[in-house]
């Protein structure tokens, strides 16, 4: 299913290691997938390297017209665990603006690129490091590769930086 105008994307609950297989497997049945990834930068026995990780690991997401599709079949699917519903009867789509923004940041292979458009007092989401998933605003911006937050550190205030590509910008 490519993306047609009326399809609309959802989130699916992978099995462990399933992406692969899940991402073939709903292609057969017609449908688009989505699994976009980053580079996240790991330091090992002193030698930093690069290696490409999932953005959402675990989740995938799916296209499709819910007023059409058998999207029934996708529960059933080879490495997938589950559709996520919010509503046992028909999925909750995904808010069109998130898709849009994710999927012109990534490349054809699906590596999302750093994001650009920054200021300070954006607000923001931690992809990678130690600090993943914590949401913060940006309070410096000391090179065009690096921000620097301020973040809440066993109750104190610590500032630091990070690199444009361990971020996502909320809206």
């Amino acid at each position: 299913m490519e993306d047609q105008d009326d399809s609309q994307w959802f989130v699916a609950q992978l099995r462990p290691q399933g992406l692969v297989r899940a991402q073939t497997h709903l292609h057969r049945q017609g449908f688009e997938t989505f699994a976009p990834d980053i580079l996240v930068t790991t330091t090992r026995a002193g030698a930093a390297r690069e290696a490409r990780k999932q953005l959402f690991p675990g989740y995938i997401f799916v296209s499709f017209d819910p007023d059409i599709s058998q999207w029934g079949v996708i529960n059933s699917t080879r490495g997938v665990a589950r559709l996520i519903l919010s509503d046992p009867r028909r999925p909750q789509p995904l808010p069109s603006a998130l898709m849009t923004g994710l999927r012109q940041r990534c490349d054809a292979s699906g590596l999302l690129s750093p994001q650009l458009d920054l200021s300070v007092g954006d607000r923001i989401r931690v992809l990678s490091g130690p600090f993943a998933d914590l949401v913060t605003t940006i309070e410096t911006l000391p090179s065009a590769a690096r921000i620097g937050v301020l973040i809440d550190l066993m109750g104190r205030a610590v500032n630091t930086t990070l690199s444009r590509d361990q971020i996502l910008k909320l809206d």
